[in-house]
């Protein structure tokens, strides 16, 4: 493994593998540390420092940021340099709608299809968030998040159907991410959670595809609240944001 600790508190590790796995890997860090904000909207991204905290040549950095540039996560500003893209409304508006509607589509056939294995591995991941909340683990929780609604599109018998979703909702997960450290978010969205299981093992149709059309929707309620919370993390408007990076913003 590469491991590398910049200014005494920043560690990360990089597995010695062959250069396409490298950019692999850098690309996969740098759009993680961005979707759970460890990266914040606006913050400034340098080639040479990223390059050293990962342990790598500057290469992967730029490959990394070229593609996240292309997914709307990375803003290069000419003259300015390069940053994080603040979150788009938009985006997160038509994400939760397109995510909403295959996820509903699908639900019909995951209470079809439902076996007892199935419900095993549901409930193990009830489980794992529910202690991941407890702790406080807002990464882990919202990784058993993704795996529980991945599960359900695999048991409905649409295992790429996650990859689809989830090429379009990073600005989305942003907005998630940011709701989180809210006790009552989490406490609600678990719950929401576990009754939809039951609903899905019980094949209550209904029932769910109400449930969980109301849990998709809940981003949209804390939308605007975390916008004015938090208006440096949001763009302005709908149009290209070239707002200067904050200085203090440096990637460490």
């Amino acid at each position: 493994m590469v491991e590398r600790r910049t200014r005494g508190t920043r560690r990360v590790q990089l597995s010695r593998m062959r250069d396409s796995s490298t950019r692999s890997q850098v690309y996969s860090q740098l759009r993680s540390e961005i979707i759970t904000l460890t990266m914040k909207p606006g913050q400034v991204l340098s080639e040479s420092e990223l390059a050293e905290v990962y342990g790598v040549s500057r290469t992967p950095v730029r490959e990394a940021l070229i593609r996240l540039a292309d997914e709307s996560l990375v803003e290069v500003v000419p003259q300015l340099g390069t940053y994080v893209s603040r979150i788009s409304v938009r985006e997160v508006r038509e994400a939760q709608f397109i995510r909403e509607t295959l996820e509903r589509a699908s639900l019909p056939l995951a209470i079809k299809r439902i076996t007892p294995v199935d419900e095993a591995q549901l409930r193990l991941l009830l489980a794992t968030q529910a202690d991941a909340g407890e702790r406080g683990d807002l990464i882990e929780w919202f990784s058993t998040d993704e795996q529980l609604h991945r599960a359900l599109l695999e048991i409905a018998g649409h295992p790429k159907t996650w990859s689809v979703v989830s090429s379009i909702k990073a600005h989305l997960d942003r907005v998630r991410m940011l709701s989180l450290p809210e006790p009552e978010i989490l406490s609600s969205m678990h719950g929401q959670h576990a009754t939809l299981v039951d609903h899905v093992v019980a094949k209550r149709t209904q029932q769910a595809d109400k449930l969980l059309t109301q849990h998709l929707r809940g981003v949209l309620g804390v939308l605007e609240p975390l916008e004015k919370q938090h208006p440096d993390y949001f763009q302005l408007d709908e149009e290209h944001d070239v707002r200067s990076p904050r200085p203090a913003g440096r990637a460490r």
